[in-house]
């Protein structure tokens, strides 16, 4: 996993590492769970950043949405909560009930989710999250269209669902975020979104983001060198950009 983590992070310049989500029925030998409270589930994607760590489902016991979209065990309390965060969605029209069953939940009932930088995580990853800009995405798209014959959805709340959505169809999906992400995530700045990636097509994908990439930087020069000759009052043919290319 090293060496693809590697390719998508040079290929689009990440700021942040690429992120694995693993599904398990137990803790992997020598991971250590998280031992600190956190207020979402999402949190642990920013905390993953710097190393390894398991979770279970009372480690997401502050979140009750992510305890649902990624089909975790539930106790008594969280279904309360789950309760009492949809009343108040639906006064805020926020979420109606028509909206519920178009939520992604989790496809399997995992015990233990396993969370940690690309390149180290010790399980293959189910989904790897990137926090990509409209830039990144822009090379990340192109790669779906390529490889999925079509266009990955742009979601918006809840963020987590893009984890069983990317799971379930086994295709990339784009989220938005939500206001709770934005809220509890320092690295999901207003200009950051999340690109999920199945882990079952990660190879795949990596070689063709970092082609696109390639190519999309020279498009770029390209396509300056094009602009600045127009705006100089030039009227340049396709061959004599490539040529002043070089």
């Amino acid at each position: 996993m090293n060496s693809l983590a590697r390719t998508i992070t040079e290929a689009l310049q990440l700021s942040q590492p690429p992120i694995a989500v693993c599904f398990a029925d137990a803790v992997p030998e020598g991971v250590a769970v998280y031992p600190h409270a956190v207020p979402a589930g999402c949190r642990f994607w920013q905390e993953a950043a710097t190393g390894v760590f398991a979770t279970v489902s009372g480690d997401h016991d502050l979140c009750s949405i992510g305890v649902y979209t990624h089909n975790l065990e539930t106790t008594p309390a969280q279904q309360q909560d789950l309760g009492d965060a949809l009343r108040v969605f639906a006064d805020l029209g926020y979420v109606r009930d028509q909206d519920i069953p178009l939520i992604p939940v989790l496809g399997r009932k995992p015990k233990v989710v396993v969370y940690g930088p690309l390149e180290s995580v010790p399980l293959p990853p189910d989904v790897v999250l990137l926090f990509v800009k409209a830039d990144q995405t822009l090379i990340l798209s192109e790669a779906s269209q390529q490889l999925e014959g079509g266009m990955p959805p742009a979601m918006g709340r809840p963020a987590c669902a893009v984890v069983p959505q990317a799971f379930n169809t086994g295709r990339t999906a784009l989220s938005l975020g939500c206001c709770g992400a934005r809220a509890y995530l320092d690295i999901l700045t207003p200009d950051v979104a999340l690109y999920a990636i199945p882990g079952s097509m990660l190879e795949a994908f990596a070689e063709r983001v970092s082609a696109l990439a390639k190519a999309n930087s020279v498009l770029t020069t390209f396509h300056t060198i094009r602009r600045r000759d127009v705006e100089a009052g030039k009227h340049p043919s396709v061959r004599e950009s490539l040529a002043a290319m070089s």
